[in-house]
């Protein structure tokens, strides 16, 4: 009976060492990322409570979720005062698009802790998910118990940039810039809030701090291209929208802004070549481009080619008064008929009633007779 006893000691000591060696084995292999070596090892250990944390965080490593999802599901069920489990698992949930279940788990854990502040910040990110307005009061609580948590800072200053409660906004703002002063997220927000309130010059220092801290983005670099041609400081401008197009080649409204931006500057060839680049790349409706080509043109005295661009715009919207005269007034610059540019006018005033066009034409059919009077005598 006594050798009984001492085999059945020896059989459970070698037992729970080799329990014990498939733990260490089996986080050994995890932590030199061989994860699935990982995962057959701890299957082995009897005392699935302990590991199906282990085997849920080695399914996430190699991809599969549905298997991390399953094993975080039995490791709470099995152990349902885990709190870090359950938040590992509501936090998988929430990855995966499960967010009324994520949204629970949440709700159980502010319940069971409502001092964590982290709790309350993921609960507010599944309930906006979930289109859910309340989202901004967990974003609240999570600030309120923390001054510095940066996510919900960002979260509270984002809804009130949206509903362009910019004082508010930059409040928030600040106060997470106190504990990190460089969160490119932030420095966003406020850059954006100054373009929406028109602070150009203070807009422009904050995206430039972005830039200067290693962000570079389409979004960046039109809006400062924007800023600095409302500021008309028109060659930073291009610059800025140049950059728009290293990231978006074919964007045809960064092609014709540069080429409006080069007329300003009177940099008339340049001009025409991006604002034509444009029109070859637009599918919408012209009139405004083809105008705009028209008046470049018409600055470097390329008439012809002028004519046929005012054309197409009239093409593209045939009660556009204003492109009709522009097309005779580039007739009047051309032709050296004077006859002809006279029933141009003629013909205009006829058929058109918009009164300050009309004003103009009937001065310049005016000067028009009088020079072709003084050439008779």
């Amino acid at each position: 009976m006594r050798k009984v006893i001492l085999l059945l000691l020896l059989i459970s000591q070698v037992n729970a060492e080799a329990q014990s060696s498939a733990l260490q084995v089996g986080d050994s292999l995890y932590a030199y990322g061989k994860y699935s070596m990982a995962i057959e090892s701890y299957n082995t250990y009897n005392n699935k409570t302990e590991v199906y944390g282990k085997i849920a965080k080695a399914y996430i490593a190699i991809g599969n979720f549905g298997k991390a999802l399953e094993a975080y599901k039995k490791g709470v069920e099995s152990n349902p005062k885990n709190s870090l489990l359950k938040f590992e698992y509501a936090q998988l949930l929430s990855r995966s698009k499960k967010y009324e279940e994520a949204s629970k788990l949440f709700e159980d854990l502010i319940y069971s802790d409502y001092k964590n502040p982290n709790y309350h910040y993921q609960k507010g990110v599944v309930l906006e998910k979930l289109n859910d307005s309340t989202a901004l009061n967990r974003f609240m609580s999570a600030y309120d118990l923390d001054k510095t948590h940066q996510k919900a800072i960002f979260k509270i200053a984002k809804h009130h940039l949206i509903k362009r409660n910019h004082t508010i906004s930059h409040k928030y703002i600040n106060k997470g810039l106190e504990s990190y002063p460089d969160n490119v997220e932030l420095i966003s927000l406020k850059a954006q809030n100054y373009y929406y309130q028109d602070y150009m010059e203070e807009t422009i220092t904050w995206f430039k701090r972005l830039i200067d801290l290693g962000e570079s983005s389409e979004f960046i670099h039109e809006k400062l291209s924007i800023t600095y041609g409302k500021n008309s400081d028109y060659e930073d401008a291009i610059f800025h929208r140049k950059k728009v197009l290293q990231f978006n080649p074919y964007d045809a409204t960064s092609m014709y802004l540069i080429g409006t931006y080069y007329e300003r500057l009177n940099n008339f060839e340049k001009a025409e070549e991006y604002i034509t680049k444009s029109l070859k790349l637009m599918d919408t409706p012209l009139s405004k481009e083809y105008s705009q080509l028209g008046v470049v043109l018409n600055r470097q005295k390329k008439y012809p080619q002028a004519i046929k661009a005012f054309q197409k715009a009239l093409k593209e919207d045939p009660k556009d008064t204003f492109t009709k005269f522009r097309i005779i007034r580039t007739k009047d610059e051309y032709y050296s008929d004077r006859k002809a540019v006279i029933k141009l006018y003629e013909d205009f005033i006829k058929n058109n009633k918009e009164e300050m066009f009309k004003r103009l034409a009937e001065y310049r059919l005016k000067e028009l007779r009088e020079e072709n009077f003084m050439d008779k005598n």
